[in-house]
């Protein structure tokens, strides 16, 4: 297997009022087959880290690439997998669209899957896309999957956070929080609290309200209704009845979360939701908290389902027989 890093621009990215660098460092896997094949094509997953880490990190949980060789060698078809790093001033993208953030559906839906495709000997179809993602990765997964049925065919949900709306925080958090003015304070700020920054940032964004270009969702410890509903507006519970219509065209969607993992219940809202709609999914609570099992299911689960639903089919080449 080799094994490249690169940069990819995000055209989506530009002009982020955090100032993130629109160049994203992106990690790609090519099957053992891709030097030696030259005429072969293959289908491509592109997963999504979680929140407070980057995708270098998240190759140290997810163990790749020997996870992905294990995969190929217990009989799962080759294919590209795709690491993008959605790392951002408060450690974390929420794969939202933000002026303040950027637009991070465009990045991973059009500029990463369109360099990829431009680079790379894909199938550049939708039937030979997949999208998956763990934590905020599978939220990233639940919303960008919503959105881009003309992108992707099918979706592996991991562990997926924020699908529900959040309460206001109160106490020292909602302090620690309205405190934080600087890049500096916010690298501060223990791992909760900057993770409510960096919702503010992906989905109450302010154009108007410098150094930080957000609105939180306390002022003076006080609960802001406006800036909830905003927050709201972007949970996947919330928006899943206006995309049914879109999630009806995925040939395949697994959802799965470990049982002593306090987001199984949101997880399994999800599932019942699209159950309701009719809309066929897979839903597994394996025995495991939130992180202890991801090595294991990107080989023997998340992988392994890629190869049974996305399609290998080779493109005909113009003028061929």
């Amino acid at each position: 297997m080799t094994v490249e890093r690169i940069k990819v621009h995000g055209f989506s990215l530009e002009g982020n009022l955090e100032g993130d660098s629109p160049d994203r460092d992106v990690i790609v896997y090519l099957p053992p087959s891709y030097a030696k094949d030259t005429t072969r094509r293959y289908p491509v997953v592109y997963a999504l880290h979680g929140y407070s880490i980057s995708n270098e990190k998240w190759t140290t949980e997810i163990k790749t690439p020997q996870t992905v060789e294990g995969a190929f060698a217990t009989g799962t078809r080759e294919m590209i997998v795709v690491l993008a790093n959605a790392q951002t001033l408060h450690n974390g993208s929420m794969y939202s669209n933000s002026v303040t953030t950027g637009n991070w559906e465009g990045f991973i839906s059009h500029d990463l899957v369109a360099y990829i495709d431009g680079h790379y000997r894909t199938i550049p179809d939708r039937m030979s896309r997949g999208l998956a993602g763990h934590s905020m990765g599978g939220y990233g997964t639940a919303r960008i999957g919503m959105k881009h049925p003309e992108v992707f065919s099918s979706l592996y949900i991991m562990s997926p956070c924020c699908l529900s709306a959040h309460e206001a925080p109160t106490g020292t958090v909602a302090q620690a929080l309205e405190a934080a003015k600087t890049p500096a304070d916010s690298a501060k700020l223990d791992f909760w609290t900057r993770a409510a920054l960096a919702s503010a940032a992906a989905w109450s964004p302010d154009p108007k309200n410098p150094p930080l270009y957000l609105d939180l969702p306390t002022k003076d410890g006080v609960p802001q209704p406006s800036v909830l509903a905003r927050w709201a507006a972007n949970a996947p519970l919330a928006m899943v009845d206006q995309y049914i219509f879109n999630l009806r065209q995925y040939h395949a969607i697994a959802m799965d979360v470990g049982d002593q993992d306090f987001l199984r219940t949101d997880a399994a809202e999800l599932h019942r939701i699209l159950d309701v709609y009719g809309i066929a999914n897979s839903f597994e609570v394996y025995s495991g908290n939130h992180v202890s099992a991801v090595a294991d299911r990107m080989q023997n689960h998340v992988l392994p389902f890629f190869s049974r639903n996305l399609s290998f089919e080779q493109p005909r080449i113009p003028g061929s027989n």
